[in-house]
Protein backbone atom coordinates (compact mmCIF):
# COMPACT_ATOMS: atom_id res chain seq x y z
CA UNK A 1 0.00 0.00 0.00
CA UNK A 2 2.86 2.39 0.76
CA UNK A 3 4.27 1.91 -2.73
CA UNK A 4 0.84 2.63 -4.21
CA UNK A 5 0.53 5.86 -2.20
CA UNK A 6 4.01 6.98 -3.28
CA UNK A 7 3.20 6.32 -6.95
CA UNK A 8 -0.02 8.28 -6.69
CA UNK A 9 1.73 11.20 -4.99
CA UNK A 10 4.39 11.26 -7.72
CA UNK A 11 1.66 11.17 -10.38
CA UNK A 12 0.13 14.32 -8.89
CA UNK A 13 3.10 16.39 -10.11
CA UNK A 14 2.69 15.88 -13.90
CA UNK A 15 -1.10 15.96 -13.59
CA UNK A 16 -1.02 19.30 -11.79
CA UNK A 17 1.51 20.63 -14.28
CA UNK A 18 -0.75 19.65 -17.18
CA UNK A 19 -3.79 21.32 -15.59
CA UNK A 20 -1.89 24.57 -15.09
CA UNK A 21 -0.40 24.47 -18.60
CA UNK A 22 -3.75 23.92 -20.32
CA UNK A 23 -5.40 26.74 -18.40
CA UNK A 24 -2.40 29.00 -19.01
CA UNK A 25 -2.72 28.46 -22.77
CA UNK A 26 -6.46 29.11 -22.68
CA UNK A 27 -6.03 32.38 -20.78
CA UNK A 28 -3.18 33.28 -23.13
CA UNK A 29 -5.57 33.08 -26.08
CA UNK A 30 -8.50 34.79 -24.36
CA UNK A 31 -9.13 38.48 -25.16
CA UNK A 32 -8.78 41.16 -22.54
CA UNK A 33 -6.48 41.37 -19.58
CA UNK A 34 -5.54 43.55 -16.59
CA UNK A 35 -3.91 46.17 -18.84
CA UNK A 36 -7.12 46.57 -20.82
CA UNK A 37 -8.99 46.60 -17.51
CA UNK A 38 -6.95 49.56 -16.29
CA UNK A 39 -7.26 51.37 -19.61
CA UNK A 40 -11.03 50.90 -19.54
CA UNK A 41 -11.16 52.38 -16.04
CA UNK A 42 -9.02 55.27 -17.20
CA UNK A 43 -11.63 56.06 -19.83
CA UNK A 44 -14.35 56.09 -17.17
CA UNK A 45 -12.79 57.56 -14.03
CA UNK A 46 -9.61 59.24 -15.15
CA UNK A 47 -6.57 58.71 -12.97
CA UNK A 48 -8.22 56.59 -10.28
CA UNK A 49 -7.15 53.43 -12.05
CA UNK A 50 -3.53 54.54 -12.00
CA UNK A 51 -3.66 54.89 -8.23
CA UNK A 52 -5.29 51.50 -8.03
CA UNK A 53 -2.41 49.90 -9.92
CA UNK A 54 0.16 51.74 -7.84
CA UNK A 55 -1.39 50.35 -4.63
CA UNK A 56 -1.43 46.78 -5.95
CA UNK A 57 2.16 45.85 -5.19
CA UNK A 58 1.50 42.42 -6.68
CA UNK A 59 3.91 39.85 -8.02
CA UNK A 60 2.98 40.70 -11.56
CA UNK A 61 5.13 38.01 -13.16
CA UNK A 62 2.76 35.15 -12.38
CA UNK A 63 0.22 35.98 -15.07
CA UNK A 64 -0.75 34.59 -18.43
CA UNK A 65 -2.31 37.21 -20.70
CA UNK A 66 0.05 38.13 -23.54
CA UNK A 67 0.21 41.87 -24.31
CA UNK A 68 0.50 41.30 -28.01
CA UNK A 69 1.88 44.08 -30.13
CA UNK A 70 2.98 47.18 -28.25
CA UNK A 71 0.40 49.90 -28.31
CA UNK A 72 -2.28 47.56 -29.65
CA UNK A 73 -4.42 47.67 -26.52
CA UNK A 74 -7.98 48.80 -26.88
CA UNK A 75 -8.34 52.21 -25.26
CA UNK A 76 -4.61 53.02 -25.48
CA UNK A 77 -5.01 55.63 -28.19
CA UNK A 78 -3.66 58.99 -27.13
CA UNK A 79 -1.78 57.65 -24.08
CA UNK A 80 1.97 57.91 -23.61
CA UNK A 81 3.64 54.68 -24.90
CA UNK A 82 5.95 54.80 -21.88
CA UNK A 83 2.89 54.64 -19.62
CA UNK A 84 1.68 51.54 -21.49
CA UNK A 85 5.12 49.94 -21.11
CA UNK A 86 5.07 50.72 -17.41
CA UNK A 87 1.68 49.01 -17.07
CA UNK A 88 3.03 45.97 -18.90
CA UNK A 89 6.06 45.88 -16.62
CA UNK A 90 3.91 46.14 -13.49
CA UNK A 91 1.66 43.31 -14.66
CA UNK A 92 4.61 41.19 -15.82
CA UNK A 93 3.82 41.41 -19.53
CA UNK A 94 7.34 42.54 -20.39
CA UNK A 95 8.42 38.88 -20.27
CA UNK A 96 7.71 36.16 -22.86
CA UNK A 97 4.90 33.75 -22.11
CA UNK A 98 7.15 30.77 -21.40
CA UNK A 99 9.16 32.80 -18.87
CA UNK A 100 5.99 33.91 -17.10
CA UNK A 101 4.73 30.34 -16.91
CA UNK A 102 8.08 29.02 -15.63
CA UNK A 103 8.25 31.74 -12.97
CA UNK A 104 4.66 31.10 -11.93
CA UNK A 105 5.22 27.35 -11.51
CA UNK A 106 8.49 27.91 -9.65
CA UNK A 107 6.71 30.19 -7.20
CA UNK A 108 3.76 27.84 -6.84
CA UNK A 109 6.11 24.94 -6.06
CA UNK A 110 6.93 26.79 -2.82
CA UNK A 111 3.26 27.81 -2.37
CA UNK A 112 4.07 31.43 -3.16
CA UNK A 113 0.90 32.56 -4.95
CA UNK A 114 1.84 36.23 -5.16
CA UNK A 115 -0.48 39.18 -4.60
CA UNK A 116 -3.76 40.17 -6.14
CA UNK A 117 -3.54 42.80 -8.87
CA UNK A 118 -6.39 44.91 -7.58
CA UNK A 119 -6.96 44.01 -3.91
CA UNK A 120 -3.55 44.92 -2.43
CA UNK A 121 -3.45 41.59 -0.58
CA UNK A 122 -1.77 38.23 -1.06
CA UNK A 123 -3.69 35.45 -2.76
CA UNK A 124 -3.10 33.17 0.24
CA UNK A 125 -4.67 35.71 2.60
CA UNK A 126 -7.71 36.07 0.34
CA UNK A 127 -8.20 32.31 0.09
CA UNK A 128 -7.88 31.80 3.85
CA UNK A 129 -10.32 34.65 4.49
CA UNK A 130 -12.96 33.38 2.04
CA UNK A 131 -12.57 29.65 2.71
CA UNK A 132 -14.78 29.39 5.85
CA UNK A 133 -17.86 30.49 3.88
CA UNK A 134 -17.34 27.91 1.13
CA UNK A 135 -16.41 25.16 3.58
CA UNK A 136 -19.56 25.91 5.56
CA UNK A 137 -21.70 25.56 2.43
CA UNK A 138 -19.88 22.42 1.32
CA UNK A 139 -20.09 20.65 4.67
CA UNK A 140 -23.78 21.35 5.23
CA UNK A 141 -24.66 20.43 1.65
CA UNK A 142 -22.65 17.20 1.67
CA UNK A 143 -24.01 16.18 5.08
CA UNK A 144 -27.64 16.76 4.12
CA UNK A 145 -27.21 15.13 0.71
CA UNK A 146 -25.83 11.96 2.32
CA UNK A 147 -28.43 11.94 5.12
CA UNK A 148 -31.24 12.19 2.54
CA UNK A 149 -29.85 10.17 -0.35
CA UNK A 150 -28.68 7.02 1.44
CA UNK A 151 -31.96 6.23 3.29
CA UNK A 152 -33.97 7.22 0.21
CA UNK A 153 -31.83 5.05 -2.07
CA UNK A 154 -32.18 2.07 0.28
CA UNK A 155 -35.94 2.55 0.49
CA UNK A 156 -36.19 2.72 -3.32
CA UNK A 157 -34.10 -0.46 -3.69
CA UNK A 158 -36.23 -2.39 -1.19
CA UNK A 159 -39.43 -1.16 -2.86
CA UNK A 160 -38.12 -1.40 -6.42
CA UNK A 161 -40.97 -1.07 -8.92
CA UNK A 162 -43.52 0.03 -6.34
CA UNK A 163 -45.55 3.22 -6.46
CA UNK A 164 -43.18 4.83 -3.96
CA UNK A 165 -40.22 4.05 -6.23
CA UNK A 166 -41.93 5.50 -9.31
CA UNK A 167 -43.13 8.69 -7.59
CA UNK A 168 -39.79 9.33 -5.88
CA UNK A 169 -37.95 8.71 -9.16
CA UNK A 170 -40.11 11.34 -10.80
CA UNK A 171 -39.25 13.83 -8.07
CA UNK A 172 -35.56 12.98 -8.43
CA UNK A 173 -35.65 13.51 -12.19
CA UNK A 174 -37.26 16.91 -11.72
CA UNK A 175 -34.70 17.89 -9.10
CA UNK A 176 -31.84 16.70 -11.29
CA UNK A 177 -33.18 18.58 -14.32
CA UNK A 178 -33.36 21.94 -12.52
CA UNK A 179 -29.93 23.61 -12.21
CA UNK A 180 -29.06 24.61 -8.66
CA UNK A 181 -28.59 28.26 -9.61
CA UNK A 182 -32.03 28.38 -11.23
CA UNK A 183 -33.57 26.81 -8.15
CA UNK A 184 -31.71 29.41 -6.06
CA UNK A 185 -33.33 32.22 -8.03
CA UNK A 186 -36.72 30.55 -7.54
CA UNK A 187 -36.15 30.37 -3.78
CA UNK A 188 -35.20 34.04 -3.70
CA UNK A 189 -38.37 35.00 -5.54
CA UNK A 190 -40.57 32.87 -3.30
CA UNK A 191 -39.04 33.26 0.16
CA UNK A 192 -36.64 36.21 0.18
CA UNK A 193 -38.90 39.15 -0.45
CA UNK A 194 -39.29 38.70 -4.20
CA UNK A 195 -42.93 38.49 -5.23
CA UNK A 196 -44.31 36.34 -2.41
CA UNK A 197 -42.97 35.79 1.14
CA UNK A 198 -40.18 37.60 2.95
CA UNK A 199 -39.08 34.80 5.29
CA UNK A 200 -35.35 34.44 4.69
CA UNK A 201 -32.63 37.08 4.15
CA UNK A 202 -31.69 38.06 0.64
CA UNK A 203 -27.91 37.96 1.00
CA UNK A 204 -24.99 37.34 3.30
CA UNK A 205 -24.11 34.53 5.70
CA UNK A 206 -24.88 36.47 8.90
CA UNK A 207 -26.62 39.71 9.86
CA UNK A 208 -24.76 42.99 10.22
CA UNK A 209 -25.23 42.96 14.00
CA UNK A 210 -24.13 39.34 14.33
CA UNK A 211 -21.23 40.18 16.67
CA UNK A 212 -23.66 41.87 19.06
CA UNK A 213 -25.87 38.77 19.41
CA UNK A 214 -25.70 36.11 22.06
CA UNK A 215 -24.38 32.61 21.33
CA UNK A 216 -27.76 31.01 20.65
CA UNK A 217 -28.91 34.00 18.58
CA UNK A 218 -25.70 33.79 16.54
CA UNK A 219 -26.36 30.13 15.74
CA UNK A 220 -29.97 30.79 14.80
CA UNK A 221 -28.99 33.81 12.67
CA UNK A 222 -26.38 31.76 10.85
CA UNK A 223 -28.84 28.91 10.17
CA UNK A 224 -31.45 31.46 9.04
CA UNK A 225 -29.06 32.88 6.44
CA UNK A 226 -27.66 29.58 5.20
CA UNK A 227 -30.99 27.78 4.68
CA UNK A 228 -31.73 28.92 1.13
CA UNK A 229 -28.18 28.55 -0.26
CA UNK A 230 -27.80 25.05 1.16
CA UNK A 231 -31.28 24.00 0.04
CA UNK A 232 -30.61 25.15 -3.52
CA UNK A 233 -27.36 23.13 -3.60
CA UNK A 234 -28.92 20.03 -2.04
CA UNK A 235 -31.64 19.85 -4.69
CA UNK A 236 -29.11 19.40 -7.45
CA UNK A 237 -26.82 17.09 -5.49
CA UNK A 238 -29.01 14.39 -3.97
CA UNK A 239 -30.36 12.89 -7.22
CA UNK A 240 -27.15 11.23 -8.40
CA UNK A 241 -26.26 9.84 -4.98
CA UNK A 242 -29.77 8.49 -4.44
CA UNK A 243 -29.74 6.53 -7.69
CA UNK A 244 -26.19 5.34 -7.03
CA UNK A 245 -27.26 4.02 -3.62
CA UNK A 246 -30.33 2.33 -5.07
CA UNK A 247 -28.41 0.63 -7.88
CA UNK A 248 -25.67 -0.50 -5.48
CA UNK A 249 -28.26 -2.12 -3.20
CA UNK A 250 -30.10 -3.75 -6.10
CA UNK A 251 -26.83 -5.22 -7.34
CA UNK A 252 -25.98 -6.66 -3.91
CA UNK A 253 -29.50 -7.92 -3.16
CA UNK A 254 -29.26 -10.19 -6.21
CA UNK A 255 -26.01 -11.78 -4.96
CA UNK A 256 -25.87 -15.39 -3.80
CA UNK A 257 -24.84 -14.55 -0.22
CA UNK A 258 -28.07 -12.55 0.26
CA UNK A 259 -30.18 -15.43 -1.02
CA UNK A 260 -28.33 -17.77 1.36
CA UNK A 261 -28.85 -15.42 4.34
CA UNK A 262 -32.56 -15.25 3.62
CA UNK A 263 -32.75 -19.02 3.23
CA UNK A 264 -31.29 -19.36 6.73
CA UNK A 265 -34.27 -17.44 8.06
CA UNK A 266 -32.46 -14.25 9.03
CA UNK A 267 -34.69 -11.20 9.55
CA UNK A 268 -34.89 -8.88 6.55
CA UNK A 269 -33.40 -5.94 8.45
CA UNK A 270 -30.40 -8.01 9.48
CA UNK A 271 -29.92 -9.14 5.88
CA UNK A 272 -30.07 -5.59 4.60
CA UNK A 273 -28.05 -3.79 7.25
CA UNK A 274 -25.84 -6.64 8.46
CA UNK A 275 -24.82 -8.07 5.09
CA UNK A 276 -25.87 -5.87 2.16
CA UNK A 277 -25.20 -2.43 3.62
CA UNK A 278 -21.42 -2.78 3.99
CA UNK A 279 -20.87 -3.98 0.43
CA UNK A 280 -23.41 -1.66 -1.16
CA UNK A 281 -22.15 1.43 0.66
CA UNK A 282 -18.53 0.87 -0.32
CA UNK A 283 -18.60 3.03 -3.43
CA UNK A 284 -20.93 5.60 -1.84
CA UNK A 285 -18.96 6.21 1.36
CA UNK A 286 -15.56 5.98 -0.32
CA UNK A 287 -16.62 8.70 -2.73
CA UNK A 288 -17.30 11.18 0.10
CA UNK A 289 -13.97 13.10 -0.19
CA UNK A 290 -14.28 13.71 -3.91
CA UNK A 291 -17.99 14.53 -3.56
CA UNK A 292 -17.20 17.14 -0.92
CA UNK A 293 -14.51 18.73 -3.09
CA UNK A 294 -16.87 18.80 -6.06
CA UNK A 295 -19.62 20.48 -4.07
CA UNK A 296 -17.17 22.86 -2.42
CA UNK A 297 -15.34 24.15 -5.48
CA UNK A 298 -17.77 23.78 -8.36
CA UNK A 299 -21.34 23.69 -7.09
CA UNK A 300 -21.09 26.77 -4.89
CA UNK A 301 -19.76 29.28 -7.43
CA UNK A 302 -23.06 30.58 -8.80
CA UNK A 303 -24.80 30.06 -5.46
CA UNK A 304 -22.34 32.40 -3.75
CA UNK A 305 -22.79 34.96 -6.51
CA UNK A 306 -26.60 34.79 -6.34
CA UNK A 307 -26.76 35.04 -2.55
CA UNK A 308 -23.81 37.47 -2.28
CA UNK A 309 -21.87 35.11 -0.04
CA UNK A 310 -18.28 36.25 0.32
CA UNK A 311 -16.65 32.88 -0.30
CA UNK A 312 -14.25 31.25 -2.73
CA UNK A 313 -16.85 31.02 -5.49
CA UNK A 314 -17.52 34.76 -5.44
CA UNK A 315 -13.78 35.42 -5.19
CA UNK A 316 -13.10 33.36 -8.31
CA UNK A 317 -15.98 34.94 -10.19
CA UNK A 318 -14.79 38.46 -9.44
CA UNK A 319 -11.21 37.50 -10.30
CA UNK A 320 -12.34 36.23 -13.72
CA UNK A 321 -14.39 39.38 -14.37
CA UNK A 322 -11.56 41.70 -13.29
CA UNK A 323 -8.83 39.62 -14.96
CA UNK A 324 -7.06 39.22 -11.62
CA UNK A 325 -4.73 36.49 -12.84
CA UNK A 326 -2.77 35.86 -9.62
CA UNK A 327 -6.05 35.04 -7.86
CA UNK A 328 -7.29 32.95 -10.80
CA UNK A 329 -4.16 30.84 -11.17
CA UNK A 330 -3.33 30.70 -7.46
CA UNK A 331 -6.74 29.34 -6.52
CA UNK A 332 -6.71 26.99 -9.53
CA UNK A 333 -3.40 25.51 -8.38
CA UNK A 334 -4.52 25.16 -4.78
CA UNK A 335 -7.90 23.62 -5.57
CA UNK A 336 -6.49 21.29 -8.23
CA UNK A 337 -3.89 20.04 -5.77
CA UNK A 338 -6.54 19.57 -3.10
CA UNK A 339 -8.79 17.71 -5.54
CA UNK A 340 -6.00 15.33 -6.57
CA UNK A 341 -5.13 14.63 -2.94
CA UNK A 342 -8.80 14.01 -2.13
CA UNK A 343 -9.02 11.51 -5.00
CA UNK A 344 -6.16 9.60 -3.37
CA UNK A 345 -7.95 9.79 -0.01
CA UNK A 346 -11.08 8.44 -1.69
CA UNK A 347 -9.15 5.43 -2.99
CA UNK A 348 -7.68 4.79 0.45
CA UNK A 349 -11.19 4.92 1.91
CA UNK A 350 -11.98 1.75 -0.03
CA UNK A 351 -9.33 -0.16 1.93
CA UNK A 352 -10.54 1.30 5.22
CA UNK A 353 -14.14 0.25 4.59
CA UNK A 354 -13.24 -3.11 3.07
CA UNK A 355 -9.76 -4.43 4.02
CA UNK A 356 -10.10 -7.14 1.37
CA UNK A 357 -9.36 -4.52 -1.30
CA UNK A 358 -5.64 -4.45 -2.12
CA UNK A 359 -4.49 -2.06 -4.85
CA UNK A 360 -1.04 -3.66 -4.90
CA UNK A 361 -2.58 -7.09 -5.59
CA UNK A 362 -4.71 -5.63 -8.36
CA UNK A 363 -1.65 -4.12 -9.98
CA UNK A 364 0.22 -7.40 -9.75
Amino acid sequence: MLAYIIRRLILIVPTLFGIMLINFVIIQAAPGGPVEQVLAELEQVGGAAVDRVARGGADFAAVAQAPGERGAYRGAQGLDPEFIKELERRFGFDKPAHERFALMMRNYATFDFGNSFFRDRSVAELVIEKMPVSISLGLWTTLIVYLVSIPLGIAKAVRDGSRFDVVSSGAIVVGYAIPSFLFAVLLLVLFAGGSYWNIFPLRGLVSENWHELGTLDKVLDYLWHITLPVLSMVIGGFATLTMLTKNSFLDQIAQQYVITARAKGLPEKRVLYGHVFRNAMLIVIAGFPSAFVGILFTGSVLIEVIFSLDGLGLLGFEAAINRDYPVMFGTLFFFSLLGLVMNLVGDLMYTVIDPRIDFEARRA
